[in-house]
C-alpha cells in the first residue's frame, strides 16, 4: 500500500465540476455516444497528467496538473442556421493544488485553475474562451491499517464561471468498504457500488454526471431574420446523467484499464447566450453511452 500522504494527496487531482472524486496522475480517455433517434454523434479524447511536488513542511505539497480535451460533435439535426462552428471544440485546462494535514488526521486542500475552452473558428483566444475555477476541500481517510472497515469523506466547495451561479457549489463524497468484495461511494458527480472480484478486476454499478462547456466563437444566429433583436448564441452547454456498469482491470498496482457502458437518464445539450440562458435545445432523447481508456492512479 501507498503511504498515506499520497492517497490523501489524490484527492485533490482532477477535481472539477463534473470529475469530483478521481484519484489520477495521469488518464488517457475516449467517450462516444450517438443521439437516438437522430444521425448526431459525440466523441471526446481527454488527456490528464498531474504531479505532486513535496514541500519542506511535513505532508504539504503543490499538484500542478494539465487537461486537454478534443470534443468532435456530429451535429446532422436539420436546423434554420448553420453549424460547421459547432463540431470541433476543444480545451486545455492548467490548474494548481496546494494541500497540507491539520489537526485529527485531516487534510486540507485549495486548487485554482483556468480552461481555454473554444471552437478556436477566429484561430486565436478570445476573452470569452477564458473559464475560471477554484476550490477548497477537507478530507479524512481511514484506512485499513487503522480501522476493520475503511472509509473516506471528501467535503468542498467548488466555482467555476461556467455554472452560471455566483457562488460556489458543494461537493460530498463518502467512500466506504463495507465487505471484503464490496465496497460504494456516494455523492455529487458519481455514486458507485463495486464488487472486487480479485485485488486485479472489478465491476461497478453507476450513476454520474457527465458534459463540457465551451464558447462559440462566431456567435450564431438560432432565429430567422425577423427577430434579429434576439440574442445569438455564445456558448454551448452539455450536462448529461448517466448510469451503467463499469469494469476496471489492473495491469499492475496503479496503471488500469477501464470500459464503462450504460444509458443516459438526462440528455441536455443546449446554445447559449451571453447571459447563459437557453436558446436552443439539441436532441435530448437518451440513448446509449460508451468510455474507456488506461490510468495511472493512487489507489
Amino acid at each position: 500500500m501507498m503511504h498515506k500522504s499520497w492517497i490523501l494527496i489524490a484527492c485533490l487531482l482532477g477535481f472539477s465540476f463534473l470529475n469530483a472524486q478521481t484519484a489520477d496522475l495521469a488518464r488517457i480517455e475516449y467517450t462516444y455516444f450517438p443521439q437516438k433517434n437522430s444521425d448526431n454523434s459525440f466523441r471526446r479524447f481527454r488527456a490528464q497528467v498531474a504531479y505532486p511536488i513535496a514541500l519542506k513542511k511535513d505532508g504539504a505539497y503543490l499538484v500542478p496538473s494539465v487537461e486537454y480535451r478534443n470534443v468532435n460533435f456530429k451535429f446532422e439535426d436539420p436546423t434554420g442556421f448553420q453549424t460547421t462552428d459547432l463540431d470541433r471544440f476543444q480545451s486545455f485546462t492548467g490548474s494548481l493544488g496546494y494541500t497540507f494535514k491539520f489537526g485529527n488526521d485531516w487534510r486540507f486542500g485549495a486548487e485554482g485553475g483556468l480552461k481555454i475552452a473554444s471552437n478556436f473558428s477566429e484561430n486565436s483566444i478570445l476573452q470569452d474562451d477564458l473559464i475560471y475555477t477554484g476550490s477548497v476541500f477537507f478530507v479524512k481517510i481511514r484506512d485499513k491499517e487503522e480501522v476493520e472497515i475503511p472509509w473516506r469523506l471528501i467535503l468542498g466547495l467548488r466555482y467555476s464561471t461556467t455554472t452560471g451561479f455566483p457562488f460556489p457549489l458543494p461537493i460530498v463524497s463518502y467512500y466506504r468498504k463495507w465487505a471484503e468484495n464490496w465496497s460504494y461511494t456516494v455523492g455529487i458527480p458519481k455514486t458507485n457500488m463495486k464488487y472486487h472480484f480479485s485485488e486485479n478486476s472489478e465491476l461497478q454499478a453507476f450513476v454520474t454526471l457527465d458534459g463540457f462547456f465551451a464558447n462559440i466563437q462566431r456567435n450564431i444566429d438560432t432565429q430567422p431574420l425577423i427577430f434579429n433583436d434576439r440574442p445569438k448564441a455564445e456558448s454551448i452547454s452539455m450536462t448529461i446523467l448517466l448510469s451503467g456498469l463499469g469494469y476496471q482491470y489492473s495491469i499492475t498496482d496503479h496503471l488500469k484499464l477501464y470500459i464503462y457502458g450504460g444509458h443516459t437518464l438526462l440528455n441536455d445539450i443546449r446554445l447559449r447566450d451571453a447571459d447563459r440562458e437557453d436558446l436552443y435545445t439539441i436532441n435530448e432523447t437518451n440513448t446509449f453511452y460508451a468510455r474507456s481508456g488506461i490510468k495511472f492512479t493512487i489507489f
